[in-house]
């Protein structure tokens, strides 16, 4: 089992909370890319942060995280974070979403719970 926690563009988040479709995640398009600068910034910050790369695909960058059981794919339109089932992995994935939506152009969003996280 595991846990999962997103991130993506304000936009993304104002879009879904105006189309308020239920199939909204189903469609990448709906999703605001990164810019290529947020793209490199958030790889940065994940390298920062512990996260070890791994390898590249088709989907993006797979990284995983060099003290919990946390991996993240960073896309053109999203990161993603799976953590195991665990309270620390959770935790950890959490808060490094959370922080990473510091200066306001991303936000988390939790799929277990299906809400976006507020300030």
């Amino acid at each position: 089992m595991s846990y999962d926690i997103q991130l993506y563009m304000k936009e993304t988040k104002e879009r879904a909370q105006k189309l308020n479709d239920d199939c909204f995640f189903d469609n990448e398009a709906n999703f605001e890319p990164f810019s290529e600068q947020q793209y490199a910034a958030l790889r940065e910050r994940l390298l920062n942060d512990g996260y070890v790369f791994q390898f590249e695909s088709e989907n993006g960058l797979q990284f995983s995280h060099s003290d919990y059981s946390i991996s993240a794919l960073l896309t053109d339109r999203g990161l993603y974070f799976t953590a195991s089932y665990d309270e620390e992995s959770i935790f950890e994935a959490g808060m490094t979403a959370s922080e990473f939506t510091d200066t306001g152009e991303f936000v988390k969003y939790n799929p277990q719970h299906n809400d976006w996280e507020e300030f």
